[in-house]
């Protein structure tokens, strides 16, 4: 198998995975997801790969999605072949590092595929990089459709920061990693949640904080929406574990909707997101609640459609922000995954806003709140 659970991180389960990989003859390397209580670890699984000579990527995540339950301990151990070992970019936040990234991740993918549209880039960001989509546009500038984008956030829910990306030899936060996977149709992602017709506008906004919506400050609108719409009561003090409910929605041009999954206030009432809003962007308040159980059965059908649906086992990401909603339901709605894409696996973790085409034209984009279906080869 391709993707293999291991539920005690220790050198000789991994070696025991990497020696029957070999055993197979064909060249590999390993891409590994752990969740967070495992960080301690990461040093001896760097040293398991360099004595096997298997080139390694990763991330800590805060947890694993294994048999329909979220595990803290052991790892996911994906194999990756016929593809380039993954590439580590460190210190990404910066504004003026936006050109150096972009150059030497379009290098990846120029250097390692041929053909147009045929090959997919997972990218594994820092959850605690504040400019992922711009890092995104500017690949898109570059690359367009050349590759398929999909990717998660690594880290961890106390946003931070920590090193939580790693190769053979470092292990480090502010960091991005790139898999490219040439032949693979890309991931499929869905939230679910239907949009209410009021819309409002963020008039002020810097990175990932909305300033002012509709010229007022964010807070005091998104408080007497709540207040209006849904009967609740926001103040400092219960603001994330309601906010967590009801995210805010990116309404886009071509009828898709980007969930921003407010996590903090600022000293002005400003709401942090986790992911970029541009100002002046038309928003809606979502209500979380009544997107449960859709999201399955649409994910399952947007992975027919593509055609990877049959076979394969599905590396699954789900997001932290949807899990505190959906609290005891994520094993239902994990369930129903399973269900709905029959899949003879379904493994992956928790993750921090994800990355995923437009429907529309394949322009990366980056979201929240989502399930993300990644096809994985069982050989």
């Amino acid at each position: 198998m391709a993707m293999v659970v291991v539920d005690e991180l220790t050198p000789q389960r991994v070696g025991a995975v990497l020696a029957a990989w070999r055993g197979e003859g064909e060249r590999f390397h390993l891409l590994a997801l752990l969740p967070e209580a495992e960080k301690a670890k990461v040093g001896e699984l760097q040293a398991v790969c360099r004595e096997a000579g298997v080139a390694l990527g990763g991330a800590l995540f805060p947890q694993l999605i294994h048999d329909g339950a979220l595990w803290n301990g052991g790892a996911l151990l994906l194999r990756v072949t016929a593809a380039p070992p993954p590439l580590l970019l460190e210190n990404v936040a910066a504004a003026d590092a936006v050109e150096r990234i972009c150059d030497q991740a379009v290098g990846y993918v120029e250097n390692n595929v041929a053909d147009a549209g045929e090959a997919a880039l997972f990218c594994i960001f820092d959850a605690l990089v504040p400019n992922i989509a711009t890092h995104l546009d500017s690949w898109y500038l570059r690359l367009a459709d050349r590759v398929r984008y999909f990717g998660v956030n690594a880290g961890n829910e106390r946003f931070v920061s920590e090193p939580c990306v790693f190769d053979n030899e470092r292990f480090v936060a502010d960091a991005v990693l790139l898999q490219l996977l040439p032949a693979h149709p890309g991931a499929c992602l869905e939230h679910g949640y239907a949009v209410p017709a009021q819309a409002i506008t963020a008039t002020s906004a810097t990175g990932n904080s909305i300033v002012q919506i509709d010229w007022r400050p964010a807070l005091e609108v998104y408080r007497d929406i709540m207040q209006a719409a849904y009967g609740v009561a926001i103040d400092r003090d219960n603001f994330y574990s309601h906010a967590v409910h009801f995210p805010f929605g990116i309404l886009r041009a071509d009828g898709e909707v980007l969930v921003r999954i407010p996590v903090a206030l600022g000293d002005k009432g400003e709401i942090v997101c986790v992911g970029e809003i541009q100002p002046n962007s038309m928003l809606t308040l979502l209500d979380a609640r009544a997107g449960s159980g859709k999201a399955a059965a649409a994910l399952a059908r947007d992975l027919a459609q593509q055609g990877a649906a049959g076979g394969g086992d599905l590396l699954l990401f789900y997001c932290a922000g949807r899990r505190l909603h959906i609290g005891a339901g994520l094993g239902d709605e994990l369930a129903a995954v399973a269900r709905e894409t029959a899949a003879p696996q379904v493994a992956g973790a928790l993750s921090l806003g994800e990355i995923g085409g437009a429907r529309s034209d394949g322009y990366p984009l980056f979201h929240n709140a989502t399930l993300v279906g990644v096809p994985w080869p069982q050989r």
